[in-house]
């Protein structure tokens, strides 16, 4: 079961997002919030899996309340960004405090749904229209960073396959590698790269060059909602 948080200031749209979810088997909204610091004081209290949160709020924002719960030491929630806002800033602000996913409200119910299951799997998503302005923002010409000079051949690899959406397993079917090592070279690049989650090891690899959308400039899509 994937314990929820919703944080919303409008009432309504928390009932109706409570509709949705609470239908499904394995989704179960825990509580609610109307602003940003009462987010967070929840999710400690609480300690939901996935956070639901508004960008736009009365007080502390949406982005706000992300970077203080994933800035937090020890136990963080994934949290998703759901907003009819699709504004770049949003977009990478909420990306780099360590969100993992932004969806827009006007999404239809499924892709609502999927994109919360996604969210608490710990893979990034992103609404389509989302996905393309990250490619366009990071995929244009730009000075890149160079890699850090200690990382492998088989970690810039595998930091390719998770900018490209692949999942600990597919990243181990491609490159022939148990579902263990994936996860081995995960936790160095984290390190090395000096990220938290895959979320910010996406936004590393577009700006260190490693991956470069395709001539149809979906290649560097990462897990969309279709």
């Amino acid at each position: 079961m994937i314990r929820l948080l919703l944080v919303d200031d409008q009432e309504l749209v928390r009932e109706g997002l409570r509709t949705i979810l609470d239908a499904e088997a394995d989704l179960e909204v825990i509580g609610e919030a109307g602003d940003g610091d009462e987010a967070v004081r929840q999710a400690r209290l609480l300690r939901p899996d996935l956070v639901i949160v508004d960008v736009r709020m009365p007080g502390t924002d949406g982005l706000e309340a992300t970077r203080t719960l994933l800035d937090t030491k020890g136990w963080r929630p994934r949290v998703l960004v759901l907003t009819t806002f699709d504004l770049d800033e949003y977009v990478f602000e909420a990306l780099r405090a360590g969100a993992s996913g932004f969806a827009l409200k006007s999404a239809p119910r499924h892709q609502l749904v999927a994109a919360v299951r996604t969210a608490a799997d710990g893979d990034l998503v992103l609404a389509p229209a989302v996905t393309r302005r990250l490619v366009d923002r990071f995929g244009s010409p730009q000075p890149r960073r160079p890699l850090p000079a200690e990382l492998t051949n088989r970690e810039a690899e595998v930091l390719q396959l998770v900018a490209r959406g692949l999942s600990n397993a597919e990243i181990g079917r491609e490159l022939h590698l148990a579902t263990t090592t994936v996860k081995t070279h995960l936790s160095a690049l984290l390190t090395k790269l000096r990220v938290r989650d895959r979320v910010q090891l996406v936004i590393a690899a577009y700006e260190h060059g490693v991956v470069e959308p395709g001539p149809d400039r979906s290649a560097a899509r990462v897990h969309p909602l279709a």
